[in-house]
């Protein structure tokens, strides 16, 4: 059966399994301190398999060691993608890796080709080791004096792989009190500038990453994509951190200046937070909400719209308004495919959030400031909240665990994997002009 599904299906099928093999394994009695119901260890297995970082459980004060690593390893593999990983097993057990399998590894890493895809997939493999490993040493310079030797190494260890992966689940629950996250290290620019560069070098992507070390430092050998990633990454972190300095005003202007270095990165869409989420100005909730939106970059571990698809649509608009012909950028155009399906990404994921932010209102009476901002975190992928995930009712949280999914499978991808391979007719009709705008 599995022969006949294509590669989108099987991305879809494979973290529908996951999700569910990760619920059980919660569910087992040594898994947590006590009882957790299925709905709470299903949203939770949701969160870490989708890399968001949305809980209705405090992680350290709820979960075993083996409850957390059973959390930690959904993280990895949601991260990298679960076929990454299955590769990875499959080159240690000497099996040949087939065509299908390359389709969708090339699919779930949004790889431009087939050609050599298991010594891409050996980089990444590597390469996130190193990244996590060299994350995890850093912060075990800090957290071993305040934990001890093992809790420390775990809790570096359990931190560097969320950040990398952009999943924003943390340990501190038990040190600083539950859902506090990083607020303790709010002013300590060494815990919280290592946070940052794990959570960039993430949501860069893998593509970029390869690009890169091939490259070097010669701009004009970059593939367009790396081009347009560096460029967004770096006014989105600029510009964010100057607009959160000047909407947070609360202060000295060194530690506002790390507060708002780290907010303009966390959205993107890592979910972990130095300050009180809930106690930002209604202008710093709503520029969480559009860098929650962007997201990451594609081929990466983190979600959202993708940094390409809002450039993309923002070139879009500008070359009509310039009545230009082509929609370009550093001397490339861009082909039309690539404009449809960023506007098809770009309208997807708003009609989500309109969905979810209808659902959520009408089954209960919560702010629709706080709805609007965990629905944004959930089809993002990001996990950042403003303390209302507790309170959802079942219905509500059934919303976000769907819209947890998608995010990470991808909306379009998942309407596609429906659809897929039925016979659908393909009618063209007479063109007739419509006015737009």
């Amino acid at each position: 059966m599995i022969r006949r599904l294509s590669s989108v299906q099987i991305i879809a099928l494979g973290f529908f399994i996951m999700i569910l093999t990760g619920t059980l394994l919660l569910l087992l009695p040594w898994a947590a301190y006590d009882h957790i119901s299925f709905g709470e260890a299903l949203f939770t297995s949701t969160s870490a398999s989708c890399v968001t970082g949305l809980v209705v459980k405090d992680t350290a004060s709820t979960f075993t060691f083996f409850g957390q690593a059973v959390i930690l390893l959904l993280i990895q593999i949601g991260g990298l993608g679960f076929m990454t990983i299955a590769v990875l097993f499959m080159r240690l057990l000497r099996r040949r890796i087939g065509l299908q399998e390359k389709e969708v590894i090339t699919e779930s890493l949004n790889w431009f080709q087939m050609n050599g895809i298991t010594s891409t997939v050996r980089f990444i493999i590597v390469g996130t080791a190193v990244i996590e490993g060299s994350g995890a040493l850093l912060l075990s310079f800090r957290f071993i004096p305040l934990f001890g030797f093992g809790k420390g190494l775990w809790y570096a260890l359990f931190h560097a792989v969320s950040a990398f992966c952009n999943a924003g689940f943390d340990l501190m629950g038990t040190f600083s009190g539950p859902y506090s996250s990083f607020v303790y290290f709010a002013d300590d620019a060494y815990v919280t500038l290592i946070l940052s560069f794990l959570i960039l070098l993430g949501g860069l992507g893998f593509l970029v990453w390869a690009d890169l070390i091939k490259c070097g430092k010669r701009f004009i050998s970059w593939r367009l994509h790396t081009k347009v990633v560096i460029l967004v990454n770096l006014v989105l972190v600029a510009g964010g951190t100057l607009l959160f300095f000047f909407l947070e005003r609360d202060g000295k202007v060194p530690a506002r200046l790390l507060h708002a270095f780290f907010d303009s990165i966390t959205p993107r869409t890592a979910g972990f937070n130095t300050v009180d989420t809930a106690a930002l100005s209604e202008g710093g909730k709503f520029l969480t909400m559009i860098l929650m939106f962007i997201g990451g970059s594609p081929g990466s571990t983190a979600g959202g719209a993708k940094t390409t698809t809002v450039l993309v649509m923002i070139l879009y608009a500008v070359s009509k308004v310039r009545r230009s012909r082509s929609v370009s950028i550093f001397r490339r155009s861009i082909p039309r495919e690539a404009l449809e399906k960023a506007a098809a990404v770009f309208l997807h994921v708003l009609g989500l959030i309109v969905f979810g932010i209808l659902i959520i209102t009408l089954v209960q009476p919560l702010p629709l400031t706080d709805v609007t901002f965990e629905v944004f975190s959930a089809i993002n992928t990001v996990g950042m909240t403003t303390g209302i995930t507790r309170e959802l009712a079942p219905v509500s949280r059934a919303v976000i665990i769907l819209l947890m999914y998608l995010g990470r499978v991808g909306s379009v991808s998942f309407a596609v994997a429906l659809l897929e391979r039925k016979a659908l007719p393909q009618v063209t009709y007479p063109p007739e002009d419509l006015p737009i705008g």
